[in-house]
Formats: structure tokens, sequence, C-alpha cells
């Protein structure tokens, strides 16, 4: 696939929003979390979009509501009968029946990735970048500029009720008296790294949170990885042409990354030399930020954590970069109360007399299991933690295996189902299995079992909760339904 343009005879030029506007794009892969909200993104701004996928979903439903039709069967029977740009989601291969189908035609095929990188050329963009982190610093600082009048576009790999949803068209220009206002709109977008994928983006200010292993199927090592980010951050513009980086100060591997930039770089970190310190009152949930020593904002977090603290503390920096002031950025973060399936708190459901607290979180690297469940320790101090984790992909399973096991030690059960199997082949499928997870924990003194299907999860919850607990399912794949059927058996008694 490569980054052809979009058709000029339908693109309205440097106006924002409106490159695509007239257009027949097809989305090949619709369902997913970026996916859907470009396709929203693009419906909104005057194309004619439709689309496909191999199952309906939430997402997809809300699509079909919205007027863009799709289809599940993806074959080359069901491809549009017109047609002038297909958009691929970064899961699909290359020998799927509907991209021969376009390439027959000779229609243009492009990635999410390309798609985004144009329409980024015609806003004031920022691409959120990092292992760890991305949505939900996306959805504070969107909810900052909300709420700071400054009007911004987005498209969010999760949703977040207060913002309506995962994706929304922005004002044409900044408006108030900001740094930047005047340019063309903000555009608020997550930076994936998976196949490189970020390398596609144009931003005008850029943010890596942190840079570990992950996607290993892709990369091979971390120095490989590394370098990737080091290679995204190349695409920040010149100081002179208003491109920033915002890096953390440490966990970002900053000296290599950050060597050479013609952007300005700044840092933000809990380290007393970086140009944004953060602290963290764990106990009062109170993040305080600070330059040079002098306290710049203070507000209260309904996110729990160290590692929130940072998502909130770089939302609040690259608020004020687009011209929010501190008091406006201290009401917004105080307010804002958190995206699905982000450290989530489902609610409770009494047992035996007393309460069992449920939450549902997208954590699948070792990293923010660690993070999560010893937040919500913290946070909720419980009898017991119980976690149901459910592997994401074979291969990163395989890679972190030691540390997977490592990454519990904050949980007194974990029950593990099969792992979720996607992107890797039949032979990466056999070279491990959740039992193997379940023996490294073992080994460790962790508590913990296999347990298939889901059904037969929610059973075993509803035999061994008792008050005091706290519940938390935990991974990328269809494993939020635990916590759903958990909550509702609770609701419906």
């Amino acid at each position: 696939m490569s980054a052809i343009p979009a058709n000029p005879t339908h693109a309205l030029e440097h106006d924002p929003d409106r490159r695509f506007a007239g257009m027949m794009v097809h989305f090949v892969g619709i369902g997913g979390c970026g996916m859907s909200g470009l396709a929203r993104l693009l419906h909104q701004s005057g194309a004619i979009c439709s689309g496909s996928d191999s199952a309906s979903s939430e997402l997809t439903d809300m699509l079909s509501r919205e007027g863009i039709p799709i289809s599940y069967e993806q074959s080359a029977a069901e491809f549009p009968g017109q047609c002038d740009l297909v958009i691929a989601s970064a899961a699909i291969k290359p020998d799927h029946p509907e991209l021969l189908a376009a390439q027959e035609r000779g229609i243009n095929v492009i990635t999410y990735s390309e798609a985004l990188g144009m329409i980024q050329e015609d806003h004031t963009s920022v691409s959120l970048a990092g292992t760890h982190g991305k949505s939900t610093t996306s959805a504070m600082l969107c909810h900052i500029l909300v709420e700071a009048g400054l009007d911004p576009g987005f498209i969010i790999g999760a949703t977040c009720p207060q913002l309506g949803g995962g994706s929304r068209t922005g004002a044409t220009h900044i408006p108030g008296n900001g740094p930047m206002a005047g340019r063309p709109g903000i555009l608020v977008c997550e930076a994936c790294e998976f196949n490189r994928s970020f390398h596609n983006h144009r931003p005008t200010i850029a943010l890596i949170n942190n840079i570990e292993e992950d996607h290993l199927d892709v990369y091979g090592s971390l120095d490989a990885i590394i370098e990737a980010f080091a290679s995204f951050a190349k695409q920040v513009p010149p100081e002179s042409d208003g491109g920033r980086l915002l890096i953390a100060h440490e966990g970002a591997h900053r000296r290599h990354v950050a060597s050479g930039l013609s952007c300005a770089v700044e840092t933000f970190g809990y380290h007393p030399e970086a140009d944004y310190q953060v602290l963290y009152d764990a106990t009062a949930r109170q993040v305080t930020l600070l330059q040079n020593g002098l306290r710049l904002s203070q507000w209260n977090a309904a996110l729990p954590g160290a590692h929130n603290a940072l998502n909130y503390s770089a939302a609040a920096i690259l608020a004020h970069n687009f011209g929010a002031s501190w008091e406006e950025i201290a009401s917004a973060l105080t307010s804002f109360q958190g995206l699905d399936r982000r450290m989530q708190r489902l609610g409770s459901r009494v047992v035996d007399g007393g309460e069992v607290v449920i939450y549902d979180d997208y954590g699948h690297h070792p990293t923010e299991i660690e993070m999560t469940l010893k937040a919500l320790r913290d946070a909720e101090s419980p009898d017991r933690l119980i976690c149901v984790f459910q592997p994401h992909q074979h291969s990163r399973t395989r890679f972190l295996l030691e540390q997977f096991a490592q990454s519990f030690s904050c949980a007194d059960e974990v029950i593990v189902p099969q792992i979720y199997f996607v992107r890797d082949s039949e032979q990466e499928k056999h070279r491990v299995n959740a039992q193997d997870l379940v023996d490294r924990l073992r080994e460790r003194g962790v508590s913990a079992k296999h347990l298939y299907p889901f059904e037969a999860i929610v059973e075993h919850l509803e035999s061994i909760c008792r008050a005091g607990d706290l519940v938390v399912i935990m991974g990328a794949g269809p494993v939020w339904q635990v916590a759903r059927q958990f909550h509702q058996a609770g609701v419906q008694c």
C-alpha cells in the first residue's frame, strides 16, 4: 500500500476536514477504534463512506446508525460498485479479497495511518505516542481543550463519554488569544507504533510518553523500537514552524530519541531536572505541576496511580501550548472522569452482605498490568484483589512471558482464559499457551488458574468472591464480556 493523494477533483485544497469531501471512501476493517473514528470524521466532513468488518460490534452498530452502510461478508462480491478510495486497517493483510478487488479496478488503497497523515497536513495536529497511555492522555487533552473553548477535532482509540465518543471534527481555526490563535484547527491523534504506522503522521506537536518492549513480532528488539520512535520524532517540523516535542524525562530514551532535532524539545516527569516536574500525592489523589520549582497548576485526579499523574501532566502541558490557561486546565482535569476500559470502575455488587468492587481495564502489557494493579490496591485497599487477565497475541505473550509473570505481584488470584488470537500465524499459536503463563505465575507464588470459556470464569467468580474483594478484568481482547456479565448478574440479583 502506498500513500496516494486523494483524488484532486474531489478535494477542497487547504480547507481543513474537506480534503475527502464528496469522495466515495470504503473502509476495510472499519470496526477498529481508530478506523471507526476516522470513518466518522470523514463522514461528518462530507465523504460518502461505507465499510466492512468480520463481525458486528458496538462501534459498527454506531456507524450504521449514523448512516454508514457496513458489510460483514468481506468478499470481492460485496465490494462497493462505486468507490474512489479504499482505506485499510493495519491489521488487514495484502491478500484480503476486498483489497485485491480494489487493485484490479485501479482504485487507490491506502492505510489508516496514511489517511490520517494526509488529514493532519491541513491542521495544527498533535500526535501522542508511547507504549502506554496514548488513549488516556489524548482524552484528557481533548477534554481540556473542549472545556477551554478551543474546539478540537480528534480521533481517539477508546470511547470517552464526556467527549461524546472517540472522534469529532473541530473548529476550522484555533480560537482565542493564545500563542496559536488563528492557525488551522487542532486535531488530536494517537500515534500507534505497530508496524511503524506512526511514521506516516505529520504532527505539528508530538508527545512521547514512554518507550518499552512491545510489538516484538514487528521490531525484534528494544533498540529497533527506540530507533522507530526517533524516526517519528524527526517528523515534527522545526521550532520556527511551531514544531514541539514533549518527551518523558525518564523511561522514553530521550537522549537518543531527541538528539539532533530541529523542533523545540521539553521534558516532563518526577525528576527535579525535568523541564516540568510532576508531584503526586497518592493519598489525596492530587497532582501538582512545577516549572523551575514554581507551581504552575494543581488538580485532584479521579484516576488513581502515579502513571496516570504523568498522563494528566502531559495533557496539561500540551493544552497550555495550545492556549488553555492553567486555571482552565486544573478545572478540566479535576472534572475528567476517564474513558471506557481504562481503569474503568463499573460499580459493585452485593455478596454475602458486603460489596465486591468491579473494574474493567484494557491493559495488556506487563508494565500496564503492574501499574494498574498497584494503583487499584492503593486506591481501593481491598481485602483481596482478583484479576482476570486475557493475554493479547501469542507472540507478545511468548516474547514477554517472564515480564508478565512478574507483573501480578499485587494480585491475590489470577485467572487466565485462552490467549486472544490476533495477527499471529498458526505456527506462533502453538508456541505458547495460557497454561504456560499460569505455570510461571505459580512458580512465583501467585495463585493462578486457567479457565475457559468466559461463562466458566463468571461462574468461578460467583463462587469465590466475598465482601471486600476487588475484581479487575484486564486485556485488549473480548474479555470485557466477563466484566459486564459478572457485574450485570449482580444488578439482576
